[in-house]
């Protein structure tokens, strides 16, 4: 009963987030005028504004909320540790090396099409997981702990190579690459939402065919393995689903962080630790927060945007240094 009570609100809070990401901007938009336009009575302008520039920044908002959020609480239960996040494990550096790696490839004279963004994000996401879970290994096991230093270390050093690649971008490039590194939604449109729902569409049915495994994988490898669980071969399986929706996210927006941190726990202290109710209270929350960052983004300070990344990392890293201190204790 509680469960229920609590997804009402969640999408309520949803729906209030949309309306206020509709409203506000530099050029607003009352609630008499999105009903105006919706009963298709609104001036060319209003309709310009709202159907060209806010929905589809909206929709990608939700995206991708969705999408870190789920990958955070997926791997927060495969390595058994609460501060596991897409970007603080080095994951979406690893998407940010490959995407500069495309913008550079680009001012050679090589064209690369956007419909492989989120393949190419997938691949180097995929590339650092390889490379701290080969450097976390020890004695052939790879402990959570060592696997989230082996993650931060990993993230700065290719946080620092994708700077290097950045610096030797032309202006223009640069200032995409520098907006993109940000975390910024600024220009998307429904072409960019079309590049990440294949993805969604082919990976949330894994999730929810395998939601059990999870909360089975959460209890330990002792338990899961006594339970009759092969847990390598499913920690693998949820890996690969949580990089793959990690590198889908941060493909089109870019390095939008601590959402995976923040949605999971949100939502573990309104649901509980069952997979079954995390996971969709988890997608609602993410949805929630990146919407709601990218609403004030464009709004505290229009017409000049700060990125939905600056105003989650701002939320987010205060978040990451309580837990840090409740753990040391």
């Amino acid at each position: 009963m509680r469960a229920d009570f609590v997804f009402i609100g969640l999408a309520a809070i949803l729906l209030l987030a949309m309306l206020f990401s509709l409203h506000l901007g530099s050029y607003p938009l009352r609630l008499t005028d999105l009903y105006q336009m919706m009963s298709g009575e609104g001036t060319p302008q209003q309709e310009l504004v709202l159907f060209s520039i806010r929905m589809p920044r909206l929709l990608l908002a939700m995206i991708t909320g969705c999408g870190l959020a789920l990958s955070g609480a997926v791997l927060q239960a495969v390595f058994r540790n609460d501060l596991a996040d897409p970007g603080l494990l080095g994951l979406s550096a690893g998407a940010g090396l490959v995407i500069i790696v495309l913008f550079y490839l680009q001012q050679q004279g090589v064209f690369v099409s956007a419909h492989w963004r989120p393949f190419a994000a997938f691949c180097g996401v995929a590339l650092s997981a390889s490379l701290i879970y080969t450097l976390a290994r020890k004695k052939g096991e790879a402990a959570p702990a060592r696997i989230l230093l082996t993650g931060i270390a990993v993230n700065a050093g290719l946080g620092a190579l994708t700077l290097v690649l950045a610096m030797r971008l032309d202006r223009s490039l640069y200032d995409q690459a520098v907006v993109w590194l940000a975390g910024s939604l600024s220009g998307k449109n429904y072409k960019d939402i079309m590049l990440l729902l294949p993805w969604f569409i082919a990976l949330l049915p894994v999730l929810a065919w395998r939601v059990k495994i999870l909360d089975i994988l959460s209890l330990g490898d002792e338990t899961a393995t006594g339970l009759g669980i092969h847990v390598n071969r499913q920690r693998l399986l949820m890996i690969v689903v949580a990089v793959a929706l990690t590198g889908a996210s941060v493909a089109v927006t870019g390095g939008i962080g601590f959402v995976g941190l923040l949605a999971p726990h949100m939502c573990r202290r309104l649901v509980g630790a069952r997979h079954a109710l995390l996971l969709p209270a988890c997608a609602l929350c993410g949805a929630i927060l990146v919407l709601v960052a990218d609403t004030l983004g464009r709004s505290l300070l229009a017409p000049v945007e700060i990125p939905a990344g600056i105003f989650c990392a701002m939320i987010g890293a205060p978040y990451f240094l309580y837990l840090l201190m409740r753990m040391a204790r």
